[in-house]
């Protein structure tokens, strides 16, 4: 059976789901801990967040804002982009632009090292 993106009971990730990024900020900041794993992230403005580390794999994300996100040490293996906005977003050197593009366009899930 596959797993889906679900909305999870975290207590940080529904804070990113209430729109307090920075009270999610904060308290990843006093270290406290989260999982972003396999979450539906879909429609939620998530510019300004901390992303340093975060582990977002097989999460989805159609129609999110991440503009101006830092995600370049984030895993976003398995993540879903389908019309995500995404200007000023720096991404991990392993995913290539074309499967970036591919994962806007038609929601294919990023593969790490994939070529395009």
């Amino acid at each position: 059976m596959v797993r889906r993106p679900e909305i999870k009971k975290d207590p940080l990730y529904l804070l990113l789901r209430e729109g307090k990024v920075e009270e999610f900020n904060q308290r990843k900041a006093r270290g406290e801990t989260f999982d972003l794993t396999y979450c539906d992230f879909r429609g939620l403005d998530l510019r300004g967040m901390d992303t340093t580390h975060v582990d977002f794999g097989n999460s989805y994300f159609r129609q999110t804002d991440l503009r101006g996100l830092d995600l370049s040490s984030c895993n976003l293996a398995g993540v879903s982009l389908n019309g995500a906005k995404i200007s000023g977003t720096l991404f991990p050197d392993q995913y290539s632009a074309d499967e970036i593009v591919m994962s806007l366009q038609h929601g294919t899930r990023l593969r790490p090292g994939a070529n395009g």
